[in-house]
């Protein structure tokens, strides 16, 4: 059976971890010296022939019914080119992260190039941020801020409510806000994310492989802080699902009282590899942050979305 975490509650784990236990503090403590080799690939800085897609700001959205008094910021991408079909799609979780210009990955203008080179087919892309919480929300570590606390809650959970929330609600609002049209298809659609937003991105696949086959996951979280810790298990445990997957870990990554993220990352490459997915493992030698996974992100995609 899939991990539940409403059986933490049953069985009284469910307490807070405090913001330092065994003498080290949770939370990520990143040497600059890690990165430091990695840059944005070249795709992340087309020149000005490149034809720019329309990213239009959706600001303080409150409307979910999947998280109720929940507010966020979504943007929207609408690739230059035209086509007549159904339009791919991908979704960032931590949108902000993969959509600044100036960040490590810029992901707009690495599918500006993407589709400028006629090397991906026309998609469309939603970058999401965690809701903000009118509510008080039970936190995995006792410091966490409200807004931390509802990203874990979305994201962490092995549960199908954050797949739902984006085939049900994130979507539809694409397609009514942009007036087109995305595809049925689950393998032209595909879940991005860094942290937790890289196990949410897994967790999307996993529990809906009807709407989206197509996994990216940096520095992914799968980790004891709501039961991820179980995934490499349950890839070895239960009967293959239509996933392909795209994982990113680096040798610097997190070690925190909830795991070790490079152990946990190599974890889940063995246990693909073990149940026959059709994977890609990349480990450097980075830390806890996009700045590896950016560099690699348009041969990510080009990857996932290779013909099958």
């Amino acid at each position: 059976m899939p991990f539940d975490p409403d059986l933490l509650v049953s069985l009284g784990l469910n307490q807070t971890i405090p913001t330092e236990v065994n003498g080290r503090r949770n939370g990520v403590n990143n040497d600059p010296a890690w990165d430091a080799g990695y840059t944005p690939c070249p795709e992340a800085f087309p020149d000005d022939s490149v034809p720019a897609g329309e990213v239009t700001k959706l600001e303080d959205w409150n409307e979910s019914e999947i998280y109720p008094g929940t507010t966020r910021n979504i943007w929207l991408y609408r690739p230059a080119v035209t086509a007549s079909d159904p339009l791919n799609l991908i979704v960032f979780n931590d949108g902000p992260f993969y959509l600044a210009r100036k960040g490590p990955a810029r992901a707009a203008q690495v599918l500006d190039s993407l589709h400028d080179r006629d090397e991906v087919e026309p998609t469309a892309a939603i970058f999401i941020a965690p809701g903000l919480p009118d509510h008080d929300v039970t936190p995995p570590i006792a410091s966490y801020s409200p807004l931390e606390a509802q990203r874990s809650l979305e994201y962490d959970q092995l549960t199908p409510r954050y797949g739902e929330f984006l085939f049900t609600e994130m979507l539809p609002l694409l397609e009514e806000k942009l007036s087109l049209k995305v595809s049925s298809d689950p393998t032209c659609r595909t879940v991005c994310g860094i942290s937790s937003g890289g196990i949410a991105a897994f967790n999307a696949a996993w529990y809906h492989p009807d709407q989206c086959r197509r996994v990216l996951s940096h520095c992914g979280s799968y980790t004891d802080i709501w039961g991820g810790h179980n995934y490499p298990s349950l890839i070895r445990q239960q009967p293959r699902k239509p996933i392909r997957a795209y994982l990113q870990s680096g040798e610097n990554d997190a070690n925190t009282p909830f795991g070790n993220w490079a152990f946990a990352n190599q974890a889940m490459a063995s246990a693909l590899a073990f149940a026959g997915y059709d994977y890609h493992f990349e480990f450097g030698q980075g830390g806890h942050s996009l700045n590896h996974g950016g560099s690699l992100l348009a041969d990510s995609l080009r990857w996932l979305w290779r013909p099958d």
